[in-house]
């Protein structure tokens, strides 16, 4: 049987992530046993707040091998959030603390802030147009809205990791790809309909493995 995992890094709102993944037909366990996410058959890594603090708990809760094994494994894994920056290099958010953590370094690029010429964090509602066919998407209007509170957003230095762009003063990448691992910085569990539909699109690629 495929077990679906929800890590509970500590720094996410889990309850709305597996409210959502339920009413869009997933079947998820949330977890944080080490064990449990090594041995799942797909994962869902959400998070909000820090870098660096999410970082430093995922490591008091000794996740970062069994995440990083997962990742490399070859598994359907949907980063969210600060869920998909964590998979990156680094952030410019901890390069300006005094910690200078690095992220799971499964993406090379980082985490940039958004200029302060425009309003930050990013919060409400955006298109996100994706830039590759991808099943995620199957559906989905090409220029569908989604829910967005952020302040920093990745930089991929392989441009073929971009899945898909949003507009806020210049296009962003706000969904990345690489293998099966797929990172988005909106939210899709606050989201509405097309948050639940790219949901079940991430089931139907879990069943399909």
């Amino acid at each position: 049987m495929k077990q679906l995992i929800i890590v509970d890094s500590g720094c996410a709102n889990l309850n709305s992530i597996f409210k959502a993944s339920r009413a869009a037909g997933l079947d998820p366990v949330i977890s944080d046993d080490p064990n449990e996410i090594s041995a799942a058959s797909a994962i869902i890594f959400p998070g909000v707040g820090s870098f660096d603090h999410a970082l430093s708990i995922i490591k008091d809760k000794n996740l970062i091998d069994p995440l990083k094994k997962a990742l490399n494994s070859g598994k359907p894994f949907l980063g969210i959030c600060l869920g998909m920056q964590l998979l990156f290099t680094e952030s410019e958010e901890s390069l300006n603390s005094k910690t200078k953590i690095k992220g799971l370094q499964v993406i090379e690029g980082k985490a940039v802030r958004f200029p302060n010429d425009l309003p930050v964090p990013h919060v409400g509602w955006n298109q996100v147009e994706p830039v590759l066919d991808h099943p995620l998407f199957t559906g989905l209007d090409k220029n569908a809205y989604f829910y967005f509170t952020h302040s920093y957003y990745v930089c991929p230095l392989n441009k073929s990791h971009i899945l898909a762009k949003t507009d806020y003063g210049f296009p962003f990448t706000s969904a990345v790809l690489k293998g099966n691992l797929i990172g988005v910085q909106f939210h899709p569990e606050k989201s509405g309909p097309a948050g639940l539909r790219l949901l079940a699109n991430f089931g139907k690629i879990i069943a399909d493995q």
